[in-house]
This record gives C-alpha cells, structure tokens and sequence, in this order.
C-alpha cells in the first residue's frame, strides 16, 4: 500500500488522546450525611448517566477517527504494473496522430497509468508528444514536469488530424542529455518517414520499451485509385490474421445518411476497394463516406465538386459503333468515370434533363434536329461538337473516308453531303451550331504528301477553362479544321496549337455555349483521344457546363470547413491557411494545411487526411514491444476510508441518541445493588429509543432500494385495470411489423411529427404507441401509421379490427416506403427507394378493408389545405402519388378512412434521442423535409377535424340564409 499523503498518518498519534478523554471520569463524589436523604431514595429516576463511556462505543469512536486519518493520508493499493527498466527520469513519448484515434480512450487511460507509477516511484518525468502540435510550432526537447501537470495535459488532449512527424520528433529529442533513465513509448504502429533517426533518438535516452495495442484497428479510407461509377473509395488497413467486419455509412450534405454498406475485410488484406451502388440522383448528394465505430479523419473521405457525376449526353448516329475507330468510343472511356453518360439520338437526349450534349462529326446534318438542338442551347444546355470528315467536306476531290463517315438510313441525323461550303465570315455561325465561321475542307499537317509537321499544342490562357493542365509533349495534330481569320477569334479561342490556330473554340448562345474541336473524337486526326489530357478537357469542360469551376492554377483557395482528429467538420483552427489549387494533388495535412473543404461552394476542392497514402506498412519495433492487457490500474482507497469514517461517526450519534431515549446496553450505566425499580425501567427499550431504532432499521432498505429499479408489480387477479394512456391524451398509432428496424423508425417518426405538431398548432399530443390489430383497442387513436413490409399477412381478427377502426371514424394511413421495382417500367420517374415485393403486400393487407374508390390527391382535395397549403406531398422521396377516397364516395361526412402513399413519411419525420434527423431526404433536402412535416400536419387535423374546413366554404351562403 502507497500513502499519497503520508504526514496525514501522524494523525494516528491522537489516538492515545481521544482514549485517555473518552475514558477519563469525574471526581467521585464527597460523601455528606444528611438523614433528610432517604425521603429520596422512594423517587423513580426518569433517566440514568453512565459513568463513563461503554467499551464498545470507545472502539467504534477510536475506528471512526483512525478511518478518518487513514482516508487523509490517501492510500493507494498498487495494481499490476507495467514491467519498467530503470530508476532515473522516464521519458514518456505517445503518438498523437490520426492513426492514435482508434483506441484514443485506452491509450490516454495507459498513459494516465504510467504517469501514476512513475510518480509514486518518485520518479522525474519528461511527456513528449509526435505529432505537430495545433498552432504549427516546430517541437521543443521535453523537460521535466509535475505528474499532476502532465495528467491534466491528458485530460485535455484529442488526437491530431494529421500524421506524426517522427523526424522532427527525432531532431527535438537529440538535444535530450544522454542519462539513466527509460523510455516508455506509446506507439501507433505505423511506419513513416524519419523511423531511423526516432529510434536512434529514443536508444539514445535509455532502454526503449514500445507499447502497442494489439486489438488496434488502424484503418484509412482513400481516395479510389480509378474513378469508376461505382468505386469510390479504398480502404486501407494493417494486415491481422482474421478477417474483419465493417460498416461504412454514406452521408449526404445535409448529414443524413443515405446508405450503409456491409464490408468485409478478408485476413492478411492491406487494401480493397469500397463500392457505393446508388443512382446517380443520389450519388451526386455524397459528402462524405465514413467507417462505422471508427470516428477519426483517417476513416472519413470527403467529397467535393469534381466528385459528381455530371449528366452527359452522348449523341449517336443510329449505326453501330466500332470499338477504337468509332466516334464515341474514346468518349465513353474518357467521361464514364467522371460523368452518368446518356446514349442516343437527338430526340432521346433532348427529352431528358441533360446539360452537355456530345455530337460527335455527322450527327447534326438535319436541319429539323439542329433547330431543337439550337432551342436546347438558347434555354442554358452546352453543345459539344468535334470536327471530321463530314464537317470538313471533300478534300480535293476526293470522297470522306467511308471508314469515318457513319452510315444510316436516310432521314437519320448523319451528314451525307460529299462536300462542306465555306462558311461566310460575316453571317452568324451560330446559326448552323459552330462558334466560329469555317474555311473549306481540312488542314492537313505532317504526311507523305506535306510539308509541314504535326503541330503540338500551346499553352493555355488564363481565361480559358483548361488553364493550368499539364500539355504532354507527345501529344500532336496531324489534322485540323481551320477557323476563318477574324478580329474576334482570339477571343472564342479556349486551346491553340504551337502556330496560333485554333484548336477549341466556343461561343455563347441564348443562355447556353456552343463549343468545337476542330479535330475528330477519334485517333485518325490527332493522338488528343488517347491521352490523359483527353480526360482532362472533357472533365473541364462538363464541369464549366454546370456552373462549376475547379480551378488548377495557383488560386489560393481559403479553408472553410476543416476535420478534427475525431472526424468532425467544423470551422477552420486559427494556424489553417489557404492552399493553392494546383498543390491539392502533393500537399500532405498539417496543422497550415488541416484536411477539410476549401475555397467557395462553386470552386470547392476536398483535402483528405489519405489523399498521400496509398498503403500502410507496419513499423518496426523501436525497443522492446509490451501490451498494456492484463494491466490493473492502481485503486485509491482513500474515498472508501472517508465513507467508512462518516459512517461510523453517523453510527455513535445514532447510539447516543439512543442511549438517551432509554435503551440499556452493557457497561451503559451502573446501578445501586437494591434498586429493583430502577432495573425494570432500565431493562427495554424506552417508547422513545424504540421507534427511533425502528425508524433507523427502516431508513437503510429504503436508501438502499432507491439504487435499484423498481420492479413492475406482478397485477393480480383482484387488480383493477389500468386505464390505458390514449385514453388520457391524444396519441398516433403505429402498426408493429415485427421488423425492429422498421418499427424504431416508425416510432422515431410519429414522435417526431408529434413534437412539431405540438410546437406549431394547438393539438397537444403525446408519445406514439405501437399497436397490433387484432390483439390491441384502436379505438383510442385517431391515425395509425402502417408501414407495409413484403412478408405482411392480415389475419381475419387484423382485418375486423381496421375495419371497425376506419368505420368509426379512424384514418389508416399506409406506407410502401419506397416503389415496388418490379413495378416499375423504366427509370425516367422520380426517384424513390426499393421496396420490392410491397405491391403484392399492399393487395393482400387491402383485400379484406373495405376501401373506397380511390384517386390520386391533388392541391384542391380538403387534405392539402387543413392546416397548411399545400401543392406538394413529399416524404423522403419526392413526386410520389398520394391516394385517397374519392369525393363523395367515402363515409363519415366524406372524409377518407384511408391514405395510400409511397414516399415513406416516417423517415423524413424521425427524430432520434439526440434531436437529429438521421435520415436524408431526397431530393430537395431541407426544404422536402419541410414540406413533409406540413402534410403531417395536415393528415393530423385532418384526423382530428375531418370536414370542418370543408364546412368554412359554406359560412357565406350560411350567413345569407340566417339574414333571410
């Protein structure tokens, strides 16, 4: 045993005091003969005084006081430590990184352990730290500090967003004196630059003990090597022998969770890809990606613009496409990681709610097609075209190549004309979808039959969408389709070659652009569609269309919003500064660099704590390697002294008071030989004594009781009934599924549009209850919710139930959550999720109901204006019918008994035990989430009122009756 005090123990000395006080008696008394003196002796003493203090009580006073220095002096009974070499300073060193975040709370408990051992060993101790602390200073050597300064610097720690700069840890340590003394070092495990030169430094110290967590999951979630449309994301991990189960959560930008993906991490693996299957409508919402139970910027994965995938139209001309000769094939590589590619004729594209359309050479040779195309552009879409054989026409005579000349029946939007006029500088060439006016036929550069060389490009200029992309050296033109020399082109010139022509060109339109390549889309003009740039400039280009533009340059982009080491966005620490765009690619994080969004919302760009990593490797034991488990920490026994103490002074106060009210104990009193009177009083408990001991005995299960639950009385047979507590408060009913998910969300949900209801209108409202029909009174209830899962099975006392329920008066209010996919034919319609199998369901569970005739709800049915007006009707998924009875057919004054609907409103009124709205709503978001607590509302009063705003229309023809 320790004593963390141990002047407190000369306490102990008082004890000898406290005897010698407790024991000590009055003077006997003088002896004085009076013979008055035995009229007394007939008097009956109502109360005897001890002599002195009985034996017993002077022990529990002795105990009570010994308790009481022991508990100052603050004992401590040592654990099962740590093996530590050593006797001199201990030099404690702990990884603080974005690695360390894993198992935060067992590594500072460790450090908090060591600290006490050092300290009750008396021993110096010196706390270093590896990662760059949070203001950006360069570390400094360590020096000797107070334990309780260094437990309080603990307390106050969180893990660092960044990595451990083990070399700067190394050149701050070199300075340490070389002593006697030991490292403990809490590791991450691992490996990174400045290793050798960190172990040198620690050896140097003294011995070296290394401690790691062998259960550690160190985790990382990385950029996706290759943007596909489905992968997006790369877990990165330290190999363990066993295969690991994981969760990884997909966020939205409003912080609602879209989905959670399963994963497994197979034994020995280092890395896997994480795909994410969603529809591009959802995709497009992704924020961030996160692993589950591992909150830390190692594992979450941020998101910006340049992540969605923008919606391209790749414009076809009807004949088969030849793999590497074809016109779109180099596009479709070039845009399907970055872009949710539409293929098809004209008229296909135009119906679809696209902002770049692709038209590769000969795709607009009808006038009828190029004249929407036109109207398309006016309205804010951007045409990209690319030049060839059928926009250059004839050269010399001779035909367009058959092989790059697209063949279809006539009437298909395929350019046939075996020649191209010249185009008139001074008409407009937007009429005909160019930017520019073009010159007869093509360019031709380097060949047999030429001069001159395959030209390559010039850099681009500033203003132009492409600027700052790197120009490979081998990329070169051989042909091109020349833009007619006037004073503006320049400024309709995006990209150049190396003589000045050019090689991109736009225009504006209406609201929209026109762009060209003066080149084809395949590799017979130039070798542009075989490189990286390629990609580039199409990426460039997609983004611009949707208003938005990622710059690459040496735009110094601010920090917005930055991670902490937990994995939580918030505002920027004061040592962030701005980044230029052109560094995002090389720039690891650091406290001037903090992995978060920056720059404004149109130009955002994302740093990732991984966006360096590309695997993780184990590092090598820096001394001798010790696990923390099986470690007892120390138990400090003073507080149980202290109690003990309390106690038992509580405990000679309650025999004192006692004592006084009568009770007779051994060695309380001394009694004269003959005094039979006095020892019948003296030989119970006086009434007084009685009921206090009484109350004493009571008091202590009663306190005792109060820590434990109460248990649920067991209702007998003679037990009244307890009167439910619908029946004394307006409550919403849910059907139990038997699926616990769906049920929870049904809770949350009610209790959540339960709570706004309150808030916002004069129904008062409590908690939701969940209901089975058929065993449980719906009677009670005025709406019940019923989600409709693919198993659901009414029996015939369910069904009698609901029918009871929508005959008296109750709405039923039936949910799919989601379309049947077998239901539907294409996917041109809103969005909404999966639900299969809930149409045969619903068909099932409404067979037996006796449900109206029924009709799609629009703006002017009563439901939509009870409380709020209302156009729309949205839950978590928007656009999605609503069915209720038709007008003048339903029962009850024509309210409907029922509401069919596929937009699953529970999700988007759940609210969970924090407040928050764990589920995303699709697509609108905050505003959709809105709009589906008002129809709430309104299916509420709707409940509540039926008709009655339906009888407000009448008050004037009722007015005009009552003056007659």
């Amino acid at each position: 045993m320790i004593f963390l005090a141990p002047l407190a123990l000369f306490g102990l000395l008082t004890l000898p005091l406290v005897w010698w006080l407790l024991r000590a008696t009055p003077p006997a008394p003088r002896v004085q003969r009076f013979p008055a003196v035995a009229l007394l002796r007939a008097l009956r003493p109502h109360q005897t005084d001890a002599v002195r203090s009985p034996l017993w009580l002077l022990l529990v006073r002795l105990a009570a006081v010994a308790c009481l220095v022991l508990g100052l002096a603050q004992p401590v009974l040592p654990g099962d430590r740590l093996p530590s070499a050593g006797h001199g300073p201990l030099l404690l060193v702990m990884d603080d990184g974005l690695f360390a975040a894993s198992d935060w709370g067992r590594r500072i408990a460790t450090a908090q352990g060591l600290v006490d051992d050092a300290d009750h060993a008396g021993r110096t101790i010196l706390f270093f730290r590896t990662a760059t602390a949070a203001d950006g200073h360069p570390a400094q050597p360590p020096a000797p500090r107070s334990a309780a300064a260094i437990r309080q610097e603990l307390d106050s720690m969180r893990p660092a967003p960044w990595r451990t700069d083990r070399a700067a840890a190394a050149h701050a340590l070199a300075s340490l004196p070389h002593t006697n003394g030991s490292v403990l070092y809490l590791a991450d495990g691992v490996a990174s630059g400045g290793d050798e030169d960190f172990a040198r430094a620690l050896r140097a110290f003294g011995p070296v003990q290394e401690i790691r967590f062998p259960d550690a999951s160190v985790l990382t979630l990385a950029p996706a090597a290759e943007r596909t449309g489905t992968q997006m994301a790369r877990l990165l991990a330290l190999p363990l022998p066993a295969p690991r189960s994981l969760s990884v959560r997909v966020h939205a930008q409003d912080g609602g969770t879209l989905a959670v993906l399963p994963l497994t991490l197979p034994a020995g693996a280092t890395q896997m890809d994480v795909p994410v299957t969603l529809p591009t409508t959802v995709r497009n919402r992704i924020d961030q990606i996160s692993l589950a139970g591992q909150s830390s910027a190692a594992t979450t994965l941020l998101f910006d613009e340049g992540d969605r995938l923008r919606p391209v139209g790749l414009m076809t001309s009807g004949a088969a496409d030849t793999p590497l000769i074809g016109p779109l094939f180099y596009l479709r590589r070039a845009l399907a990681p970055t872009a949710d590619l539409h293929e098809g004729t004209p008229a296909t594209l135009l119906a679809q709610p696209l902002s770049v359309i692709i038209a590769p050479d000969g795709t607009l040779a009808n006038p009828a097609i190029r004249q929407k195309v036109k109207d398309w552009v006016k309205n804010g879409g951007t045409l990209i075209r690319f030049a060839g054989p059928a926009l250059a026409g004839a050269q010399h005579g001779t035909e367009p190549d058959s092989s790059s000349t697209p063949n279809a029946p006539a009437g298909e939007d395929i350019d046939t004309s075996d020649t191209h006029p010249a185009s008139d500088p001074s008409a407009d060439p937007t009429s005909d979808l160019l930017p520019v006016a073009l010159l007869d036929g093509s360019r031709q550069l380097g060949g047999t039959m030429t001069w001159g060389a395959p030209q390559k490009l010039a850099a681009f200029d500033a203003t132009s969408p492409f600027h700052g992309l790197d120009i490979p050296a081998d990329v070169t033109i051989s042909r091109q389709v020349l833009a007619s020399p006037v004073a503006d082109l320049a400024a309709h010139s995006w990209a150049r070659l190396a003589d000045g022509t050019p090689l991109v060109t736009h225009a504006a339109l209406g609201k929209g652009d026109i762009i060209l390549f003066h080149v084809s889309s395949t590799a017979d003009w130039s070798n542009l569609p075989l490189s990286g740039l390629f990609v580039s400039m199409l990426q460039r280009l997609t983004d611009h269309a949707n208003g938005v533009t990622i710059p690459a340059d040496d735009t110094l982009l601010a920090p917005v919003l930055t991670l902490d080491g937990d994995g939580v966005l918030g505002p920027p620490p004061p040592a962030a500064r701005g980044l230029k765009a052109s560094d995002f690619a090389h720039t690891p994080v650091s406290p001037a660099h903090p992995p978060g969004l920056y720059g404004p919302r149109a130009a955002r760009r994302a740093l990732n704590a991984s966006s360096q990593m590309t695997t993780l490797t184990a590092a090598a034991p820096v001394g001798t390697l010790t696990s923390p488990a099986g470690r007892r920490p120390d138990t400090t026994l003073a507080p149980v002294l202290l109690c003990l103490a309390a106690a038992l002074l509580l405990l000679d106060g309650l025999l004192v008071l006692a004592m006084r009210a009568g009770l007779s104990l051994p060695g309380m009193a001394r009694q004269s030989p003959g005094d039979t009177s006095r020892k019948s009083s003296l030989q119970g408990f006086g009434k007084q004594g009685l009921s206090l001991l009484v109350a004493c005995a009571l008091t202590f299960p009663a306190l005792a009781s109060a820590q434990t639950p109460t248990a649920t009385p067991t209702p007998s047979s003679t037990s009244p009934t307890p009167v439910p507590g619908a029946a004394l408060e307006t409550r919403l009913a849910y059907v139990i599924t038997g699926h616990d998910e769906i049920d929870t969300v049904s809770r949350q949900g009610l209790q959540g549009l339960s709570d706004y209801t309150n808030a916002r209108t004069s129904a008062m409202l409590g908690h939701p209850d969940g209901v089975r029909p058929g065993q449980d009174d719906l009677s009670y209830y005025p709406l019940l919710y019923w989600p409709i899962t693919p198993d659901a099975a009414p029996t015939p006392a369910m069904t009698a139930a609901l029918t009871a329920f929508m005959a008296h008066g109750g709405i039923v209010l039936i949910d799919t959550q989601g379309q049947d996919s077998g239901n539907q034919s294409d996917g041109s319609g809103p969005y909404a999720g999966d639900a299969p199998g809930t149409r045969s369901a619903l068909r099932r569970v409404t067979a037996g109901l006796p449900i109206p005739p029924l009709m799609t709800m629009t703006d002017h049915h009563l439901l939509a204006h009870t409380f709020y007006m209302l156009h729309d009707f949205p839950g978590r998924y928007a656009e999605q019918p609503v069915w209720v009875a038709r007008e003048g057919e339903a029962e009850n004054d024509d309210v409907s008994p029922v509401i069919i609907g596929s937009a699953d409103w529970a999700h988007a009124w759940a609210v969970d035990e924090n407040g928050n709205t764990p589920f995303a709503v699709l697509p609108d978001g905050a505003d959709q989430r809105q709009l589906a607590y008002r129809f709430g509302v309104n299916t509420i009063i709707y409940a509540l009122t039926g008709n009655y705003k339906a009888d407000q229309v009448h008050v004037p023809m009722l007015l005009k009756r009552l003056g007659e």
